[in-house]
């Protein structure tokens, strides 16, 4: 077994160095060995060459496609048919064979010419490799060595001798490194580029906070607590809102943890950044409320109106200026956490605005009565605070009261004027043919600028444009292009219009409405009834009398007017009359041999003597 030499031995040390895959390198070094041949030998490309390397002992393979001759006039591309036959015993002359081609001394040639191909194919693996590992990392935390810094930020070495790049925009404030420090950071974004995969790393984004709490806080990766939602200022101030996905766990105590030791530790890794945890709350008012802490909330009023969701914030004076934030940072976070835009308001100028309310707003008034009867003291009240006089706490609470009642009933106006605009909407919109809504606009024959400005205005078909100018038309008049005469356009045209009638849905038959189908047996004669209509109303009769759990014992007791069949007068129309006239010609007798009761027909003559026995 011949040694391994060099090339084996460079072979297995790319190997370990690189770390990758066998199959990888193999390749990489064939196809640079294919181009080392045509290289040495200035074979064209038309020919077909494979080369095959072993990696026990290094030996390089060379094989070339060649035209089989008798005699060789050109190497590279011919053979002789003798040597052909080595390969392929059923060669003939003219085929084309694939025979070793392996030129003298090419080990050396190839490691030589092949050196810069074989590096690319490399270099290219292992931006492949590092490409995937971080692309499936997008988001996790990631530890790298600080390499170098600059303005424009730092760079970070990772594993498999990977590159990331910590703009100084995703740093937090006031960070400082020094070459080799240790950091972590998110894997923000990872885009593939010409020297390699460009790794973006971030410690500013909301992500890094809550992969820390899920590395720190075994109940949130085990997902016992859930992040509902984090606002973050990078390096000042958090809120994070979480919720426990199972009964009897605090979701705050957990993230916190004994002595706060877990909380401390994400504070320390953000260099001091303040972390408010609270507990999400399905109900907005109590959700605004836990999120404006670590301040005290009087009131919080929700306005929904035209898509805007407002939510006013009444504190006392003393929790205003905390409430807020400095620079009103409290306040911006809260309104992120919440995705509702807040409005905080001390409860002196809360109660202003709501005796101005009050005053201007007549109606108001009239449906408040005894908070109207409070408008002489909060007036005292609010004149002794412009006066910097103080106020009592009892005071204080009295105007608080003053605000909740008038805010409450506010809210509640709005409410009724919403339901009330949805029931006259959806009454218009049952006086539209529902045909009118599958019909598009074009279908209405309107003037080419007339449909061009319905159009834009997000008018899709004719439905819509009848629902609009039921509800309120001067919507549509009041589009630009749209005078008098458009309007007039418009209505005469829908007026020429025709719906079709939507066609009935078809009526699923029940088994209910089956059994009522027979035909009532009175429509028959007497005379041809056949026995198995006798033997349906001995049957409807034994139902009847087992449903009431009436024995053979208790049968005897009875009166017989019981079994006497009922009046014309209680005859009702239709099916159940059919049902009660099959009971009219039975008559329940007991049977001494069988030992049971069972059903004779009753003739009209009075001959019972000749019924028939069931």
């Amino acid at each position: 077994m011949p040694t391994k030499n060099e090339f084996a031995l460079a072979f297995n040390e790319v190997l370990e160095e690189k770390q990758l895959s066998k199959d990888i390198i193999l390749s990489a070094i064939e196809s640079a060995m294919v181009s080392a041949y045509r290289r040495a030998v200035n074979a064209s490309t038309a020919q077909h060459v494979e080369a095959k390397v072993d990696p026990d002992t290094g030996k390089v393979s060379i094989f070339a496609e060649k035209e089989v001759v008798e005699d060789v006039q050109e190497d590279k591309t011919e053979v002789t048919l003798e040597e052909a036959r080595k390969v392929n015993p059923e060669a003939q002359l003219g085929d084309m064979v694939i025979v070793e081609s392996t030129p003298a001394d090419f080990g050396r040639v190839a490691a030589q010419t092949a050196r810069q191909v074989i590096q690319q194919r490399i270099r290219e693996a292992e931006r492949s490799n590092q490409m995937e590992y971080f692309a499936r990392q997008t988001g996790e935390i990631v530890s790298g060595l600080v390499q170098a810094t600059n303005v424009q930020g730092a760079t970070i070495g990772l594993d498999m001798k990977a590159e990331g790049i910590l703009p100084a925009n995703q740093k937090i404030p006031n960070e400082r490194f020094k070459v080799h420090d240790r950091i972590r950071a998110v894997v923000l974004e990872v885009k593939d580029g010409s020297r390699g995969p460009q790794i973006i790393l971030s410690r500013a984004h909301r992500n890094f906070l809550r992969r820390l709490l899920e590395n720190e806080v075994p109940e949130i990766y085990h997902g016992i607590v859930e992040i509902k939602a984090i606002a973050r200022e990078p390096g000042a101030r958090a809120k994070v809102a979480v919720m426990a996905t199972q009964a009897g766990v605090d979701p705050v105590g957990a993230c916190v943890g004994i002595k706060g030791v877990r909380i401390q530790a994400i504070v320390k890794e953000l260099h001091d950044e303040k972390i408010d945890i609270i507990q999400w709350d399905p109900d907005p008012v109590i959700y605004i409320s836990k999120a404006i802490s670590p301040a005290r909330v009087s009131g919080v009023y929700l306005n929904e109106a035209d898509g805007a969701r407002t939510a006013t914030v009444v504190v006392m004076e003393d929790q205003l200026s905390l409430a807020i934030g400095r620079d009103g940072q409290n306040a911006r976070l809260a309104a992120k956490l919440t995705g509702w835009r807040i409005d905080i308001k001390s409860v002196v100028e809360a109660a202003g605005d709501a005796l101005a309310k009050l005053q201007g707003d007549p109606e108001l008034a009239a449906s408040l009565p005894a908070v109207a009867e409070m408008i002489p003291q909060v007036e005292e009240v609010l004149a002794k605070k412009a006066e910097n006089r103080p106020v009592t706490p009892e005071e204080y609470t009295l105007l608080g009261q003053f605000v909740d009642r008038v805010e409450r009933r506010t809210t509640q106006i709005k409410e009724e004027a919403v339901r009330a605009d949805e029931e006259r909407v959806a009454a218009a919109r049952a006086e539209v043919p529902s045909a009118a809504f599958t019909m598009p606009l074009e279908q209405l024959g309107l003037k080419e600028h007339v449909f061009n400005i319905l159009v834009e205005a997000g008018f899709e078909n004719i439905g819509d444009l009848m629902l609009s100018l039921k509800t309120d038309a001067n919507k549509v008049l009041g589009l630009p292009g749209i005078g008098p005469k458009a309007m007039q356009n418009i209505e005469e045209q829908i007026a020429a219009m025709t719906f079709p009638e939507p066609e009935p849905a078809p009526v699923a038959e029940t088994p209910s409405a089956q059994a009522a189908e027979p035909v009532a047996v009175e429509e028959m004669p007497a005379a041809e009834k056949p026995a198995k209509v006798e033997k349906e109303a001995e049957e409807t009769v034994e139902e009847e009398n087992a449903k009431d759990g009436v024995s053979l014992d208790e049968l005897f007791k009875m009166k017989p007017e019981i079994f006497q069949p009922a009046g014309d007068d209680e005859d009702e129309a239709g099916k159940k009359k059919g049902k009660k006239q099959k009971k009219k010609g039975v008559e329940l007798v007991l049977d001494e041999e069988r030992g049971e009761v069972v059903g004779r027909k009753k003739h009209k003559r009075g001959d019972d003597d000749f019924g028939d026995e069931e």
